[in-house]
């Protein structure tokens, strides 16, 4: 039985206790600093499009006190939409299966597949982006009241998918070779080139932006180069394929999310194709496993069974087989990364709670799980689409 009860008493005693004493005062204001002054290039964004019309919230963000949460040394996580963190009822929902079960963590979205910033940042530059889009208006209180139950943030970061900021900024944007226009993939997605600096820069304002607010994790997703698409109709300006690889670029983004945002004291963590775990290509996207490790205290392949092609491990169809799929992937992982002299505990595995290749049981989804612990590692985070989860995959705390 777990002892998360515990923990989280603990740890509200020390959240409150910290909120009392000057350390904290001083913390915040020198984390509000770093926001506006952090080390390195920084290259002002100032020709974005002219600033959206921006509701002000009930109370100026500002007025809130943020703290943050130490990582748990078992993150167990459920992944919410920035629409549901946003929506009183929904949330409320979600908040009590964390407090009814194993779960200790959740994942929010910052900037999903749109571009959109889903709250108000005290920043003037990310608002004259005209990207913001406040669907939580609540996002520090939000916050606060997840900490106070011993809840850990994770803010998700899609990166280089980005449909707004491509519209906007379209000599950002990954082209059309045919006729010079945006390019997108088959879901209509359109991509920010990763090779472009100016593009580097804006995710690490909103970064520091989103640590500003609480969040106690930045997770990024998406830093990969765009596939699922017309492959012979792209165009890339920031990338010569005769000169460097889809990997290297990759890595200098790496090596400067490390630089830039190290001082900030945030955990990092990417999420990365669950063929990583195995693969020693970069699978056409410029992602290696090994590659990315020096880079982020964490890394969350996306391991979902039903993601994995027919014949994986001699498999029909892998979905139908979650606890071997998963384990095999991980251990091959944890192999790897000890070899390269990093160390398997980053790993930190997406794991499947949707309908995809199979009816996902909470047998089939518990199966993960224990595959996951038998793989050596703790930690884990659960991906619905709909943010719907399996309660009866979870186990209950003690009251």
């Amino acid at each position: 039985m777990f002892v998360k009860a515990k923990n989280r008493t603990t740890t509200r005693f020390n959240r409150w206790l910290a909120l009392a004493g000057i350390i904290t005062v001083a913390v915040f204001v020198a984390t509000t600093a770093s926001l506006f002054t952090g080390s390195g290039r920084w290259r002002p964004f100032d020709n974005l499009l002219p600033a959206a019309v921006i509701k002000p919230t009930s109370l100026p963000i500002s007025t809130f006190v943020v703290t943050h949460l130490p990582t748990p040394e078992s993150v167990r996580a459920i992944y919410l939409t920035s629409w549901v963190a946003g929506t009183m009822a929904r949330r409320a929902e979600l908040v009590k299966l964390i407090d009814e079960t194993e779960l200790n963590a959740v994942v929010i979205d910052i900037k999903d597949y749109t571009g959109r910033i889903t709250f108000t940042p005290d920043d003037p530059i990310l608002i004259k982006s005209g990207a913001v889009e406040n669907r939580i208006p609540d996002i520090k209180k939000f916050i606060g009241d997840l900490h106070a139950r011993g809840i850990y943030v994770i803010g998700r970061i899609s990166v280089f998918q980005d449909v707004f900021l491509t519209g906007a900024r379209p000599e950002l944007a990954v082209l059309r070779l045919s006729d010079g226009a945006v390019w997108r993939d088959r879901k209509g997605i359109a991509w920010l080139e990763p090779g472009a600096t100016e593009v580097w820069d804006y995710i690490i304002r909103l970064a520091r932006a989103s640590y500003a607010v609480g969040f106690d994790e930045l997770n990024f997703d998406y830093i990969r180069f765009p596939s699922d698409g017309d492959m012979k109709n792209i165009s890339y300006r920031f990338f010569d394929s005769t000169k460097e690889t889809r990997v290297l670029i990759l890595k200098k983004f790496f090596a400067y999310l490390h630089q830039e945002l190290g001082a900030l004291g945030a955990p990092l963590s990417i999420d990365l194709f669950g063929l990583t775990t195995t693969a020693f290509d970069d699978l056409g996207i410029g992602q290696m496993l090994v590659e990315a490790a020096p880079y982020f205290d964490y890394l969350a392949p996306m391991v979902y069974p039903s993601h994995f092609a027919s014949g994986f491990l001699n498999f029909t169809n892998p979905a139908d087989h979650p606890y071997e799929v998963v384990k095999h992937s991980l251990t091959t992982a944890g192999a790897r990364l000890t070899a390269a002299s990093s160390t398997a505990s980053k790993l930190r595995p997406w794991l499947q709670d949707f309908d995809l290749g199979a009816d996902y049981t909470a047998a089939l989804v518990r199966a993960q799980i224990q595959a996951t612990a038998e793989a050596g590692l703790t930690s884990w985070m659960l991906w619905s689409p709909s943010n719907r989860y399996t309660r009866e995959a979870l186990e209950k705390i003690s009251p």
